[in-house]
């Protein structure tokens, strides 16, 4: 229980963080999001209709949920400032996830116009979670202007291919001191153990849940993927040999 999970201002236990998009219904979205032990929601700010009083996505997401508006669909720095901006006033949270987009095809961040909007937010008083790619140099820059975390991706949006480069995640992981939230690219439970077992602090997705043909399932999957990668983690693992270590003492046997 002493093992929480930070970002700024904001503790959790869960260290897993789900989206709401893609879902078959609003009904498989409740029981996936309960199945996920997850305390922390994200919801697209340019997809979603943020006025309460009439039929919207936010009205089947329990109000015992941390809401985590994104910026997803924005392609340039002042795009994703102003739906941030929108999602303060609409939902009262300073807490944000960043995107900004560099192309249609791809969904790959522009990390140039990344670094110009989140320096405005972060001056304007928001918890910053940027998307970006799994460039040290950019997480450290990141770093450096106030974020409060910075969101590596495994693989493309949607891909399920995993962690492509568990080398970049580590130095990630050695250079900042905030927390490395990977983002992205997560298609199945042994994907988020092996992103937890690197150290990461915690994971975001959606589709690997929501695109699952049993989404309830899935989540509880990766719920418990989460806690045993960051159980393992904390655990130390054994260091990899090219030969064989007898798991039997070899002194003190009896002739």
């Amino acid at each position: 229980m002493a093992d929480k999970f930070r970002i700024g201002k904001y503790e959790f236990a869960s260290r897993l963080m789900v989206g709401t998009g893609k879902y078959p219904s609003n009904e498989v979205m409740k029981a996936a999001l309960e199945a996920s032990g997850a305390e922390v929601v994200t919801v697209a700010v340019r997809r979603v209709n943020l006025d309460r009083t009439g039929e919207s996505m936010l009205n089947h997401i329990d109000p015992k949920y941390t809401l985590l508006p994104n910026t997803a669909g924005c392609y340039t720095a002042e795009d994703a400032i102003r739906t941030a901006r929108l999602a303060r006033e609409a939902l009262d949270t300073e807490f944000v996830k960043l995107e900004v987009l560099g192309d249609e095809k791809t969904l790959f961040p522009d990390n140039e116009a990344l670094l110009v909007a989140a320096r405005v937010l972060v001056k304007e008083g928001f918890t910053v979670l940027p998307y970006t790619n799994d460039d040290p140099i950019m997480a450290k820059k990141l770093e450096d202007i106030g974020c409060a975390a910075v969101m590596p991706l495994a693989a493309p949006i949607g891909s399920g291919l995993g962690i492509r480069n568990p080398y970049n995640i580590r130095i990630i992981l050695e250079t900042i001191k905030v927390p490395v939230i990977v983002d992205a690219g997560v298609g199945t439970a042994s994907d988020a153990a092996v992103a937890m077992e690197l150290g990461c602090h915690g994971i975001l997705m959606n589709t690997g849940i929501a695109g699952a043909k049993d989404p309830v399932s899935m989540a509880r999957a990766m719920n418990l993927a989460v806690e045993a990668g960051r159980l393992a983690y904390l655990s130390g693992r054994i260091p990899k040999k090219l030969y064989a270590a007898a798991s039997s003492p070899l002194t003190g046997l009896i002739e």
